[in-house]
């Protein structure tokens, strides 16, 4: 007995320690024991298009009725006249921002269910909110003209002044333009890319850094603040100085922050510390590997450097298969597993692996599995009113474990609406082109049928 579990833990130690509860007792003592069948906890299943889509339109319905497109002014009257615009207008009240990192996310979701979906209202949300910000940004300017020490409602387009200001809109808009918005979102674009390329701080080598929360920091969220907009800029405008230096921010990056052992990303790197704390925070993880395929999918297939890059985002996607919970989530920091459960790192790993698949980086054997586990999970998070619950609030970087433990969740954090939104997007298209096992069902996948137990079905 002894050395049977000896043996399990062995083969795996990740599964083995993550998992606090033992099986469920069958109960049935007449059933033939090759009948028995497992009690999961998260469904065990491979999804269908049409299921995705029903957790995908959840969330638009909450989106769409919660994030309004209009200004207030002092009293809280809806201002129609923009000319009118001054340092008290605000936008109309809604549950999340308009022009958030995280509503950058949640844009190029929208825009990515759309094409997955082919459904325009997906699309149509991003285009009506980005042209409202077209529309009003010149009477913002406007009034910093006149009153250049005011603090107004667009103050982080107009004026960013760190990464997460600039990074996932600019990415974001260049995706609308492409998409053929119907509004000119330029002015906006080259005024973040303006930021990230000239005016953010960096390392004597180019690394962009900060001064928060010591001196010369990196943090891995960072990453996606800059890289994908750059990768974007490079397309849209065919100058590689723009590939070259997202190419360097994650070669330099993970120079510093990735641990080769483990597979995985530390949060936070000080340039002075002679030892850095290695926390591995899961969704500074997602961002990083969010970046890396983000990257991989402009760049020019022969480029210089995008053999490393492609390198790396297989060594990390490994380093996450490996710290899977049983449940299909991701740890709040992935190597404790007696952290919690994050929603928002969950769907990141989704989208980011499920893109890897879907372009070939990576093995859909291997990796469909544990994706498909993932997105159930995911969609178990996602209540009937459409709010995605499980989501880690807003967290810098740490230096003890209990400051990651005991960050709070809430259906109010925004960074778990456009993650969902992208992994049900990316998951649709691996449906459309690879048929996973999963891996103790009888049930195996040919072509667009399902055979099982001899009977074959449709598996539309």
């Amino acid at each position: 007995m002894i050395k049977n579990i000896l043996s399990v833990l062995m083969l795996s130690p990740v599964l083995a320690f993550s998992q606090t509860q033992p099986a469920k007792q069958q109960n049935d003592a007449n059933a033939p024991l090759h009948l028995l069948q497992p009690d999961y906890d998260t469904p065990y299943i491979i999804p269908t298009s049409s299921e995705i889509t029903k957790v995908l339109d959840r969330v638009y319905n909450y989106l769409e009725a919660t994030t309004p497109t209009q200004l207030t002014d002092a009293s809280g009257t809806v201002l129609s006249d923009f000319t009118k615009v001054n340092a008290q207008t605000k936008f109309k009240q809604g549950d999340f921002r308009l022009i958030s990192y995280e509503w950058g996310v949640t844009y190029a979701g929208m825009l990515l269910a759309s094409q997955a979906t082919g459904d325009q209202k997906y699309v149509d949300y991003t285009f009506k909110r980005m042209k409202f910000l077209a529309d009003i940004r010149p009477h913002f300017l406007k009034l910093e003209q006149n009153s250049p020490d005011a603090h107004h409602a667009m103050f982080s387009v107009v004026r960013p002044h760190a990464l997460d200001d600039a990074g996932a809109m600019c990415a974001a808009m260049i995706k609308a333009e492409q998409a053929n918005i119907g509004a000119d979102l330029n002015p906006m674009i080259d005024n973040f890319i303006d930021y990230i390329s000239n005016k953010q701080q960096r390392f004597d080598d180019g690394t962009l850094a900060r001064n928060r929360p010591l001196p010369n920091s990196l943090w891995l969220d960072d990453l996606f603040m800059s890289v994908p907009a750059l990768a974007q800029m490079g397309k849209y405008t065919g100058q590689t100085k723009y590939y070259d230096d997202a190419i360097n921010q994650v070669l330099q990056f993970s120079k510093r922050m990735f641990n080769y052992d483990k597979g995985l990303f530390m949060h936070g790197w000080i340039q002075e510390m002679p030892e850095h704390p290695q926390f591995h925070w899961a969704r500074a993880n997602g961002w990083a590997v969010m970046t890396m395929v983000e990257l991989l999918d402009v760049l020019p297939v022969d480029y210089a450097g995008r053999d490393q890059v492609l390198d790396l985002l297989k060594r990390h996607i490994r380093g996450l298969a490996n710290y899977q919970s049983p449940k299909g989530f991701w740890h709040q920091l992935i190597d404790k597993n007696d952290s919690y459960l994050e929603t928002s790192a969950t769907a990141i790993y989704v989208y980011s692996i499920a893109k890897a698949i879907n372009r070939g980086y990576i093995d859909d054997q291997v990796y469909g599995p544990m994706v498909c586990l993932a997105w159930n999970a995911v969609t178990t998070q996602v209540n009937e009113k459409g709010q995605v619950e499980g989501t880690c609030v807003g967290t810098g970087m740490g230096f003890d474990p209990a400051f990651y433990y005991y960050r709070p969740i809430n259906v109010f954090a925004a960074h778990g609406y456009g993650p969902v939104l992208l992994a049900g997007a990316e998951m649709i298209e691996m449906l459309k082109n690879h048929f996973p096992k999963m891996n103790d069902s009888a049930i195996q996948f040919y072509s667009k049928e399902v055979k099982t137990d001899g009977a074959i079905f449709d598996a539309k």
